[in-house]
């Protein structure tokens, strides 16, 4: 379907939002570093259950989002960070 149709055939009511492209922190803040042994920063982007967050979550640049995937694995192999909470 063309999409004037679809925004037609929605309303004259509707309004649609504008989805605002999220920011990388690291590259908008230089002085924030990735360390694999600063835990509190990198518990941000890690899911309650354990998992890693995606970038179109955290908004972090390809970069940087494979800084701060080593670093979570790094945490995670020398124990300061769990590799899962989900108990069975």
């Amino acid at each position: 379907m063309n999409r004037e149709r679809m925004d037609e055939e929605q309303g004259p009511g509707r309004r649609r939002f504008m989805v605002r492209r999220k920011v990388c922190r690291f590259c908008a803040d230089k002085e924030l570093k990735i360390d694999y042994k600063d835990t509190r920063t990198l518990t941000q982007f890690v899911t309650e259950r354990g998992k890693m967050t995606p970038s179109r979550i955290t908004g972090n640049c390809a970069h940087h989002q494979r800084l701060v995937t080593t670093a979570i694995k790094r945490a995670r192999s020398i124990a300061l960070l769990p590799f899962s909470t989900a108990r069975n």
